[in-house]
Order: structure tokens, then C-alpha cells, then sequence
């Protein structure tokens, strides 16, 4: 399957532009090891829009009103 970086991947620029990011945000964590999967090619980074999906869903924060356990316990 050949890769189509335009069909799956997006740049730093445009990721950050996903997760409502600064570009340098991305830039930290990646050298921080944190944030969402990258992948490399020589100097370009690319991110994959079903990692940043993943990435964004891992961040989901459950509220008294949201968790059904909570509801629950109430």
C-alpha cells in the first residue's frame, strides 16, 4: 500500500490546527517525548488523523454529569 501523506497524515502546522495548538506546543512534547504518535521522514514530521483522533479521545475528562458511575453514586 503505498503511503498517501495527503489522505492520512498532516503536518505540525496543521495538526496543531486539529487539536486547537500552537505548532511550537507540538514541537515541545515531541522533544519531550509526550503528545500524540508522530512519524519521521528524515526532517518532516507527519501525524496521523487516526492518532490525533486517539490522542484526543485519551484527554477525555468525565464530569459528575457525564460518567455513568458517578450518576450512579449521587
Amino acid at each position: 500500500m503505498a503511503y498517501l501523506p495527503d489522505k492520512r497524515a498532516l503536518s505540525t502546522k496543521e495538526a496543531a490546527a486539529c487539536l486547537g495548538l500552537s505548532p511550537g506546543t507540538l514541537e515541545v512534547w515531541r522533544s519531550k517525548g509526550k503528545g500524540p504518535r508522530f512519524r519521521k521522514h528524515g526532517r518532516r514530521v507527519l501525524y496521523e488523523i487516526a492518532d490525533l483522533n486517539s490522542y484526543s479521545d485519551s484527554r477525555i475528562v468525565e464530569t459528575i454529569d457525564t460518567a455513568p458511575k458517578l450518576k450512579r453514586d449521587r
